[in-house]
């Protein structure tokens, strides 16, 4: 016969408290709130009764009939240990089997202690960021390396040059956007207007209006507002196209079947959006002017053909210049950042939405920062 095997919990309690034999684990002394106060003493009871179950032939029963003294703090360490349910071969008195029922009914949830406050997190947080952006700027640089080559490869052949699909992109990135710029356009250019002839009317100048609408709709706002819409609009669809082609395992086919992504894919959106944009640009302009046009006829008494008559003068032909190419390079690139993104999409639906916004945001960004690359520029050129 197995002889009992007492644990002592701790130089404290010199009583036996956990006895262990021929596989029952035997509970004895007291098992209150005011001995287990200490925590060396929870632990050291704790330590014991795994002690008891990593023994050979483990526990096959509990004998808690021997404990004097048993509060809800004493059977919650036992609750706890036991992985909240009641082992097998459990003996107990009526008062702790209400006790325990009790425990059963109303379960109390561990307290989770609260992580650690971590001080350096956001140089790992600015570490992650930075790499994620290199990655993107060397994907970026790579597509269009391989732009260059298809387009040079077009020159140079340009009877297998993808004409249908350019002319394609540019119905649906050019003549399809006509409506939405030509009415957010007339309806900043009237805003503006309206805002700028409260102030000038203050100091009895309202005829600099014509110059003040001008040059800030030609220069600025007009392509900086296309682009923004573009990229919204048209960067949105290239990416959720080029997306559903991957979740479709269509990329796949067209990599097998021996055809160029560049070729079919990315060099018909890029070359058409660099077209359309110029002309969504000063499209945008000129409805932007004639919103202008009209609230200043409000606002102010300017004759709408005393307005016409002025804004050659006022703007210049060097701003038109200067909008056409922007438009340009804001049509290259949202096309280029909505097929990188397009390109990266994995094969699910999670991915698909977070690549398109992903595309837009960056798009939309990457336009304000040529944006004002392009104002230093030409500031230091006096254009």
């Amino acid at each position: 016969m197995a002889l009992p095997v007492p644990v002592q919990t701790s130089r404290q309690n010199v009583a036996q408290t956990v006895v262990f034999a021929a596989g029952v684990c035997r509970l004895v002394g007291d098992w209150g709130v005011q001995i287990l106060s200490a925590r060396t003493e929870v632990e050291h009871r704790r330590q014991a009764m795994s002690a008891a179950t990593g023994a050979a032939g483990g526990v096959k029963g509990w004998d808690l009939t021997g404990i004097t003294r048993l509060d809800a703090v004493g059977a919650q360490l036992l609750w706890q240990f036991w992985g909240q349910k009641f082992p097998d071969g459990l003996q107990l008195t009526d008062s702790q089997q209400a006790l325990f029922k009790v425990l059963a009914e109303h379960p109390i949830e561990p307290v989770v202690p609260p992580p650690p406050i971590d001080w350096f997190g956001w140089v790992a947080t600015l570490g992650k960021g930075f790499y994620i952006a290199l990655d993107h700027g060397r994907g970026l640089l790579i597509l269009l390396g391989g732009l260059l080559l298809n387009f040079w490869g077009m020159l140079k052949r340009p009877i297998h040059g993808p004409w249908r699909e350019i002319s394609a992109q540019v119905f649906r990135t050019g003549a399809q956007a006509l409506g939405i710029t030509a009415l957010v356009g007339f309806l900043i250019g009237i805003v503006l207007s309206y805002l700028s002839a409260q102030q000038l009317a203050v100091f009895g100048a309202g005829q600099f209006i014509v110059k003040l609408l001008g040059v800030s709709i030609v220069r600025e706002l007009g392509p900086v507002l296309a682009a923004i819409l573009v990229a919204g609009r048209s960067g949105s669809s290239i990416t959720a196209q080029i997306g559903v082609m991957r979740v479709t395992q269509e990329l796949d086919a067209m990599q097998v079947m021996g055809i160029s992504e560049g070729q079919r894919l990315i060099l018909p959106r890029v070359i058409a959006l660099g077209l359309t944009m110029p002309m969504l640009v000063l499209w945008t302009d000129t409805m932007a002017l004639l919103g202008g046009m009209l609230a200043a006829k409000f606002e102010l008494g300017l004759s709408v053909v005393w307005f016409a008559e002025r804004l050659p003068d006022a703007i210049g032909i060097k701003n038109y210049w200067i909008g056409i190419i922007k438009g340009v390079t804001f049509g290259a690139w949202i096309a280029l950042v909505a097929c990188h993104f397009g390109l990266r999409i994995e094969p699910n639906t999670e991915s698909l939405g977070k690549g398109t916004t992903a595309s837009v945001v960056t798009a939309i960004t990457g336009v304000i920062l040529i944006d004002a690359i392009y104002a230093i520029i030409f500031n230091e050129m006096n254009i």
